[in-house]
C-alpha cells in the first residue's frame, strides 16, 4: 500500500465557502489534478528529449530504412 503524505494549501475564504456548497471529495479532485500535472510535465520532458535527439540525427534517405531492415533480416 502506498504511504500517504499530507500537504496543506491556502485558498481564499470565498473559495472555501463555495467549496462547502457542494458534496464533492475535494481531496480526490486535488490529488488527481496534481497527478495529471505531473504526467503532463513528464510528457513535455519526453517530447523535448525526442526533439533533441531529432536535432542530432541525420535524415534517412528514401529507401534506406527498408534496406537496413532487409540487411538485418539477412536478405
Amino acid at each position: 500500500m502506498n504511504k500517504m503524505r499530507m500537504i496543506t494549501i491556502r485558498i481564499p475564504e470565498e473559495l472555501k465557502e463555495e467549496m462547502r456548497k457542494y458534496d464533492v471529495n475535494w481531496r480526490e479532485i486535488i490529488r488527481r489534478a496534481i497527478e495529471e500535472k505531473i504526467r503532463s510535465i513528464k510528457m513535455e520532458e519526453a517530447v523535448e528529449k525526442i526533439r533533441e535527439v531529432r536535432k542530432r540525427s541525420k535524415p534517412v534517405k528514401k529507401g534506406e530504412l527498408d534496406a537496413w531492415i532487409k540487411q538485418d533480416r539477412g536478405r
